[in-house]
């Protein structure tokens, strides 16, 4: 089989703010920023990669999500539990500082892991862990 990764999704809570921490502080590109019923759905993705997306997307914005269900989603963004991602680069040590320099709230500066990778970890905007591994 032949299966890639093409998009994952992540919540935004401030689509603008989310924008600006994509966009200018990791230099991902907008590949699309579309809007319904007062809802935005931003698609960013790393340079040179457009097979790979990242869908910036309003939380349980689903319809079969209950009110119940949409409360505890944003009580687990606000503490961070809800979603992550992990990202990969070359300058682990150049790509924290520029991470730390824009404000973002660090979980982890560069450590090597027992299990065998170096990375550390942000938080986005929205509260979603970003964990970003050294590329060997």
């Amino acid at each position: 089989m032949d299966i890639t990764i093409h998009s994952s999704f992540l919540p935004h809570d401030h689509p603008e703010v989310s924008l600006a921490f994509y966009r200018d502080t990791l230099g991902f590109e907008v590949r699309s920023d579309v809007g319904y019923e007062g809802m935005r759905w931003i698609t960013v993705g790393p340079a040179g990669q457009p097979g790979t997306s990242i869908v910036l997307e309003p939380p349980a914005a689903d319809p079969g999500v209950t009110d119940d269900e949409r409360r505890t989603i944003v009580e687990m963004m606000a503490k961070g539990t809800y979603a992550g991602i992990v990202l990969a680069t070359a300058d682990l040590d150049g790509t924290f500082e520029r991470v730390q320099a824009s404000g973002a709230e660090v979980i982890q500066e560069p450590t090597k892991q027992p299990y065998g990778v170096r990375d550390c970890a942000f938080r986005d905007p929205a509260g979603n862990m970003i964990r970003i591994q050294e590329r060997r």
